[in-house]
């Protein structure tokens, strides 16, 4: 009589299976497969092999704390039925004298996260028995037709999902500068401390069996995350500050990488970590993202609107000088702000509004009660669908609001201009398999002036006029700001423009750099003034500097000047002007950002002219140096060549190196004092563990600056 079979060992061939589902980038010790498509296992039996008609195999897989059929979060299968209830499905492949090799494959709508594996086998004699398999992962699958993050294009994948480094644009739209980043999504630990950040989301605390249930929608874990990244509703991953003061953390410039603040986090007991600013937020869910398998870019929009009460206007405030106010709406237009696009059907929004989704983990405005902005169709705000989900709206005048100029003088406010084309510029990512910078804006808006970016405009704001009225805001605030005429355009330009309405434009003011704007060295420039009209003009123009943060906040003024310029009938004049570095040294913040502005009156004219440009001031670049062949598991050399731009002493110098594959952990120097302009080099020493297209990213601060960049890319070949 033929005895109950028994399972002695199984064989979940995590190397062959990871390869097969691109996850042996993270490891090939431990199973982890993607939905919807079929991995193997090997069962060996103790007593005899596997007998089909004896013998019938029962799997049964479970997630989460609270499995339950009905949820979706456990299923059993049969390897014997092929018309099992259950989406999960098995089927034997291979059946030896004591060993049967089967496929399992989990269905493309399955909740992401970590399983447990079990069988049951009820022989022929009624005798059932039960058996642990074992644990693993399972991830989205951009690979599988039927998964809702489905990417049609491997190069797309190989950039957006395998991709473990890249660069984030910051700067101004005058001057763009890659920033590059290690995303180490494949890093030791790092899927589990993304798993762990799911675990700890506000979500599944308050009912975990419906949080494990609904993350098979990458809509909703998308959202998750989001809110997850900031710290603001829990104990999320980063603190944010734009206070300048980071003396009990890190200051967002210095960080070159996720790695090292996701293993802080897991670390310290999932205290967020200090600090982080908008790139900080982007990049990290970035990581976490591709680490679960949604496709993920990182963006840049420079001249980023932050409008506070809906109406798609920011409204800026001047004082006679020039100087750029605070508000007390909080309105303000970000020199450069940065989210993320992620890839994934969206069945809950009318058909063609799928693909890229704007997901802003910076924590500006609450959406549904917690800090976290999106999904929001790319489409949908072009085609200014602003009553689609999620935070259509907010996304919408980041990219869209106009700008509205006032003058402050004596309690009362005077409009000096309304510019409908400032915000939203060279929304820029990173390019597919290649270092260079995409320029995406025509996928968020129609261009500036042209007919259909009016009538979107206008049917956003009537959307939200409706929304508003039948909801708790005030109808009254959203009127058309935008002049429907088109003859009434302001072109695009690379400086703000002379601020009156065009038809009654007589003189023009222009800001012009003479030379580049580095740091240490004096800033030269003039002010242009060409007086278009056949009659004399008498000026007198206010000039002032002040540095800003990136999000648009303006610190004090430090320099100030006043020119009087007298121009004959259609003559130019130029005002020239230098800020020493002396003068703006001890007043910059850690953005490197300076506005100088000009407000300009005629003594026989009431009008205003208004004119201003950002400067950003750059560093020079670390160089680094690669010393011979990379060769895995094989010693290599890394030069790092630095300097102080100063022509002071600075202090506490620290430099940071890392880089996916190339480095365990992230390396730090301490370097201690560097005398003006000197320029110093160091040698590294590593071993590389990974073979293919690598990034070594690098840093040096001190207390004058903070982020003074550099990244070179390497290629690993495999041992011979």
């Amino acid at each position: 009589m033929a005895q109950g079979l028994e399972v002695a060992l199984t064989d979940l061939q995590s190397s062959r299976n990871n390869v097969r589902h691109h996850t042996e980038e993270i490891t090939v010790d431990h199973l982890l497969v993607r939905r919807g498509q079929a991995f193997s296992l090997t069962l060996y039996f103790r007593n005899r092999g596997f007998q089909p008609g004896l013998d019938n195999i029962i799997f049964v897989v479970e997630t989460g704390p609270l499995p339950d059929l009905a949820l979706g979060t456990r299923a059993v299968f049969s390897l014997a039925r092929h018309h099992s209830p259950s989406p999960w499905i098995a089927w034997l492949e291979t059946n030896g004298a004591t060993s049967t090799e089967v496929s399992l494959c989990a269905p493309p709508t399955a909740a992401v996260g970590r399983y447990l594996l079990k069988i049951h086998i009820d022989s022929f004699q009624g005798s059932v028995t039960a058996y642990q398999l074992g644990e693993f992962i399972l991830l989205f699958n951009p690979w599988c037709p039927e998964d809702a993050v489905y990417l049609d294009s491997e190069p797309q994948r190989q950039e957006y999902v395998m991709n473990d480094y890249g660069f984030i644009y910051q700067g101004s739209k005058n001057w763009i500068r890659p920033c590059p980043w290690n995303y180490g999504q494949f890093e030791d630990k790092i899927i589990d401390i993304c798993l762990k950040l799911l675990d700890k989301s506000l979500h599944f605390q308050t009912d975990p069996a419906t949080d494990c249930a609904l993350r098979g929608s990458p809509v909703y874990v998308s959202r998750v995350v989001c809110a997850m990244i900031n710290s603001n509703d829990d104990n999320g991953v980063l603190n944010g500050n734009w206070s300048e003061n980071y003396t009990d953390g890190a200051n967002p410039a210095e960080w070159t990488g996720s790695v090292a603040i996701l293993k802080q986090w897991n670390a310290t007991g999932c205290q967020p970590v200090r600090y982080g600013q908008c790139w900080v937020f982007a990049a990290v869910m970035c990581t976490v993202m591709r680490c679960l398998g949604i496709p993920t870019r990182v963006i840049t929009n420079f001249d980023s609107g932050h409008d506070t009460d809906g109406n798609l206007i920011i409204d800026e405030y001047y004082d006679n000088t020039g100087r750029i106010l605070g508000n007390k709406k909080k309105d303000t237009i970000w020199n450069f702000h940065v989210w993320n696009e992620c890839w994934m059907a969206r069945k809950d929004l009318p058909p063609g509004y799928g693909g890229w989704q704007v997901l802003d983990a910076t924590p500006q405005e609450m959406s549904n009660g917690v800090y976290c902005c999106g999904p929001a169709s790319v489409r949908a705000i072009k085609e200014g669908e602003v009553d689609l989900n999620y935070d259509t709206p907010f996304v919408f005048s980041m990219v869209n609001a106009d700008c509205m100029s006032w003058l402050v003088q004596g309690g009362k406010e005077q409009k000096l201009h309304q510019d409908t084309s400032s915000v939203g510029n060279f929304i820029s990512t990173k390019s597919i398999q290649s270092d260079e910078r995409d320029d995406i804006t025509e996928n968020y808006k129609y261009e500036e002036g042209s007919l259909q970016e009016r009538q979107v405009f206008l049917k956003a704001l009537q959307k939200l006029k409706a929304r508003s009225f039948h909801g708790s805001q005030r109808g009254a605030e959203l009127q058309p700001s935008r002049p429907t005429s088109l003859s009434q355009d302001s072109p695009r330009s690379l400086h703000t423009p002379s601020l009156q309405p065009s038809d009654v434009v007589q003189v023009s003011l222009k800001f012009k750099l003479l030379d580049p704007p580095n740091m240490g060295q004096d800033i030269c420039f003039v002010l242009l003034a060409l007086n278009m009209s056949s009659q004399f003009k008498d000026l007198k123009v206010n000039l002032s500097a002040q540095s800003l943060l990136h999000d648009g906040s303006p610190l004090s003024p430090f320099w100030q000047d006043t020119a009087f310029i007298t121009l004959s009938p259609k003559e130019a004049k130029t005002y020239p002007c230098k800020i020493s570095y002396s003068q703006y040294s001890q007043y910059l913040s850690t953005d490197k950002l300076i506005r100088i502005s000009a407000l300009g009156e005629e003594k026989s004219s009431p009008e205003k002219i208004l004119v201003n440009k950002i400067i950003t001031l750059s560093y020079p670049s670390i160089t680094i140096n690669v010393l011979g062949a990379a060769v895995v598991n094989q010693p290599l050399s890394i030069q790092v060549i630095f300097s102080n731009p100063l022509s002071e002493q600075v202090e506490d110098c620290v430099l940071t190196v890392e880089g996916s594959g190339l480095f365990k952990k992230q390396q730090k120097v301490f370097l201690g004092v560097l005398k003006p302009q000197h320029r110093a080099s160091i040698i590294l020493e590593t071993v590389p563990f990974k073979s293919g297209q690598r990034q070594i990213q690098a840093n040096m601060r001190s207390n004058k600056f903070k982020d003074i960049k550099g990244y070179r890319n390497v290629y690993v070949d495999f041992a011979l």
